[in-house]
């Protein structure tokens, strides 16, 4: 068995590419996790790019990732695909609230989860700005982003989150650390019957 370190000490860091329209909170959810606490941001030109051993309680603690928070207003997109290529994982933060850009959420979403390298990848929806009125619920969000036709491979959830005060970001973390271990296991399997 072993504890969730053990299972992952042959992996490292993992890479993990966090993506989203522009003003999603994307860099709020990094900054959040890698200090846990609040810090005012300015929109992303280009990437940020940060080194993290999560904190949270759960099953993804003490794991190292590399993160890298793309850019998402529209000119910066086409980044998406080579820094998404042979991640561990996706981080897709969303804003809730937003209900007119959920279409384009969802249109750049299932465009980047298309490609070849990300087929199978683990993706982990933050529906960010959930302590906000009027946002969406999390049974909303996945209808709108159409989570439903995601290629069959893709394992996914959504996770409500605050992330100017961090609600709901360990607990996400500790679903994508668990669809990480498990396509892993899956992927070894694979390779010992070849």
């Amino acid at each position: 068995m072993g504890t969730s370190l053990s299972r992952l000490a042959a992996f490292q860091s993992l890479h993990i590419v966090m993506l989203g329209l522009d003003s999603a909170g994307k860099t709020t959810v990094l900054y959040r996790l890698k200090f846990n606490e609040f810090v005012n941001t300015v929109p992303t030109i280009g990437f940020n790019t940060e080194r993290i051993r999560l904190g949270g309680p759960g099953a993804s603690r003490g794991i190292s990732c590399h993160f890298w928070d793309v850019g998402g207003q529209e000119k910066l997109r086409p980044l998406w695909k080579p820094y998404s290529r042979c991640t561990d994982g996706i981080v897709y933060v969303v804003d809730s609230v937003d209900a007119e850009r959920l279409e384009e959420a969802r249109a750049e979403l299932h465009r980047i989860t298309r490609f070849q390298e990300n087929q199978g990848t683990p993706l982990l929806v933050i529906a960010n700005k959930q302590d906000l009125p009027r946002a969406l619920d999390v049974e909303n969000i996945e209808r709108q982003l159409a989570l439903s036709e995601l290629s069959p491979s893709t394992p996914y959830h959504v996770q409500p989150a605050c992330a100017i005060i961090g609600e709901g970001l360990d607990e996400g973390m500790d679903k994508l650390y668990e669809m990480i271990v498990k396509r892993r296991k899956i992927l070894k399997q694979r390779k010992k019957k070849q």
